[in-house]
């Protein structure tokens, strides 16, 4: 999440966040005694108004493991810009070998976007937008190169106030 220069942090507190889970995997250690089975779960929190966050919770079962999940992702939770229910501008995003590229659409054209990227973009909120992911479908990478996408949008009212001129001029030239 570090490493963004327009990536807000946000506390948990008074966010009505709602987690969905994106993805569990049964894990194996095998030890002398045969295999010990483990759990690894990831889930994507949200509040539906630009706020989200993922996290990744590891345990012997699968309840303990989406518990730890959902903690984790409350403590890296992220503002991303929204637009009238979209997207300010058509982005890439890239983790590990996970591609991710996502599209403002119209109003009324809904979240066209597959498994992990579609629970990532419902959690912050976007009702309109298109979405392709390329190269690996491992969810862990996916949900990190959405993120990745995510946090490099960018408001007209950011871009404007860090290149230092009006709204007007970043629209008009």
């Amino acid at each position: 999440m570090l490493g963004y220069k327009n990536a807000e942090r946000v506390k948990p507190s008074g966010l009505e966040l709602v987690d969905r889970l994106v993805g569990v995997q049964r894990v194996t250690k095998v030890t002398k005694g045969g295999r010990a089975f483990g759990f690894s779960a990831i889930v994507v929190v949200g509040d539906g108004k630009g706020v989200v966050g993922h996290g990744l919770g590891k345990s012997k079962d699968v309840s303990s493991a989406i518990a730890k999940a959902v903690e984790d992702a409350k403590k890296n939770l992220v503002r991303i810009p929204l637009l009238n229910g979209t997207l300010p501008h058509e982005q890439k995003g890239k983790f590990g070998g996970a591609k991710v590229f996502i599209k403002p659409a119209s109003n009324g054209t809904g979240v066209i976007a597959g498994g992990a990227v579609r629970a990532v973009l419902e959690s912050v909120g976007v009702h309109d937008v298109l979405s392709k992911s390329q190269g690996s479908s491992n969810p862990h990478n996916v949900v990190k190169a959405t993120f990745d996408a995510l946090l490099q949008l960018r408001s007209a009212e950011t871009v404007a106030r860090q290149r230092g001129i009006s709204l007007d001029k970043v629209f008009n030239g």
